[in-house]
């Protein structure tokens, strides 16, 4: 079964225990004959993939009723792999998203690592710092890498850790994340979970 995670960078392909990235940018999904399942969030991948027949989109396999219209599908998938539990993908945005007892329950989106970083810096290059996950969250810092790490750390840790629920973390900065949520699950192929999901029950 060949998997694909379609996203503005790149096509994010599973095939069995194998994981592998072609550029968005210069792939040709049309070079692939065998049959692909997949999610879009990329609007120009989109119109490409909708005219190859062998390119199969999950999104139509989805009960969208029991999410909201401008929802992301990638966000969705991984809702669906997950039964009780709250899921944080850590990328371009951090999304964070609440299911109970298999019900998505709501979610809300987050600047992602890069995104805020650049923020600090456009208002004053002398806050141009790293974000320091070692920061500790349960004091007020006294310097200013610190101050902008708790900033931006300590209203996500806060949140997150009110639900008192497990947490899933994926996407590209988990890892980093995880180091303010050491007792998080990092699972980097949430979304591949929440696809096969939706193929088993898919009646062709």
């Amino acid at each position: 079964m060949l998997l694909c995670d379609v996203g503005n960078t790149s096509y994010h392909f599973q095939s069995g225990e194998s994981h592998y990235k072609e550029s968005a940018k210069t792939f040709n999904p049309s070079t692939i004959q065998e049959t692909v399942y997949y999610i879009c969030v990329n609007p120009h991948a989109k119109k490409v993939l909708k005219e190859l027949e062998n390119w199969v989109d999950l999104a139509g396999h989805v009960q969208m009723s029991n999410y909201y219209p401008t929802m992301g599908i990638d966000r969705i998938i991984a809702c669906e792999a997950v039964e009780e539990g709250i899921i944080m993908d850590a990328g371009s945005a951090v999304t964070v998203d609440l299911v109970r007892r298999g019900v998505f329950e709501g979610g809300f989106i987050y600047p992602g690592l890069s995104a805020m970083q650049k923020s600090y810096t456009s208002i004053s290059s002398v806050l141009e710092y790293p974000f320091n996950f070692d920061v500790d969250l349960t004091k007020l810092p006294k310097n200013s890498q610190d101050a902008i790490s708790y900033g931006y750390l300590k209203t996500l840790y806060c949140e997150v850790n009110s639900h008192q629920m497990p947490l899933f973390l994926t996407g590209g900065d988990a890892r980093t994340f995880a180091k303010i949520f050491p007792h998080a699950k990092v699972d980097e192929q949430l979304l591949f979970t929440g696809m096969k999901k939706i193929i088993k029950n898919i009646t062709f």
